[in-house]
């Protein structure tokens, strides 16, 4: 009788890995309030004990979502705002790349929105909190440079440029949210862009 072959055995950090990627699959599809560890595990073809394995809790599990989701998010808006050949072209790159991010993983301000509605601070509220100064600090670097080249604005706050800049990529999401797709968001990013650029004073520029 032929012996079944053995089970492959996986390393922590690849099986979550493989449980972040799966919330954030199942959080594209549906509310994030509403993913049991049942529901992560069978999309995984695992029993929630070996879900358990690997994180303590669900609340493990979520912290280490917005944990990935910050680096990976952040990692590429740097990039894109870095390998931008001036400060404004770094703006519409970095608004760019977010979109197509949102994009890749729909699941993504899903989960940020439903964790922001919560009351407490939890630790995943908390990353969620640090993504965003991370985010403003990348964004007031590139605002700082725009105005040393003297293309802001005159008396332009560049706090407030640098909240307006998220909220307007915060307005295309929930748009998107409630068309139920994503798929004209880029369409929709590249009309609300240039006008983005002359709130602040950045004229006659390619975007």
């Amino acid at each position: 009788m032929q012996q079944a072959p053995p089970k492959q055995r996986f390393s922590t950090d690849t099986r979550q890995t493989e449980i972040v990627t799966a919330v954030l699959a199942l959080a594209a599809q549906r509310s994030p309030a509403s993913i049991t560890t049942g529901d992560i595990a069978g999309a995984l073809g695992l029993t929630q004990g070996a879900v358990f394995k690997h994180f303590p809790t669900k609340d493990a599990i979520w912290l280490a979502v917005m944990v990935w989701v910050e680096h990976h998010l952040l990692s590429t808006l740097e990039t894109a705002g870095r390998d931008a050949p001036d400060a404004w072209a770094g703006l519409g790159a970095v608004f760019r790349a977010h979109i197509l991010f949102v994009m890749q993983y729909p699941g993504v301000p899903r989960l940020i929105f439903s964790e922001l509605q919560q009351a407490d601070d939890t630790p995943v509220k908390m990353q969620v909190r640090s993504l965003l100064m991370r985010y403003r600090t990348l964004l007031m670097s590139l605002l700082n440079a725009v105005e040393a080249a003297g293309r802001l604005g005159a008396g332009v706050d560049k706090a407030a440029a640098a909240s307006l800049f998220i909220g307007s990529v915060q307005g295309l999401v929930m748009q998107s949210m409630l068309a139920g797709s994503c798929d004209q968001m880029a369409v929709a990013a590249d009309g609300a862009f240039p006008l983005y650029l002359r709130a602040i004073g950045v004229l006659g520029e390619s975007v």
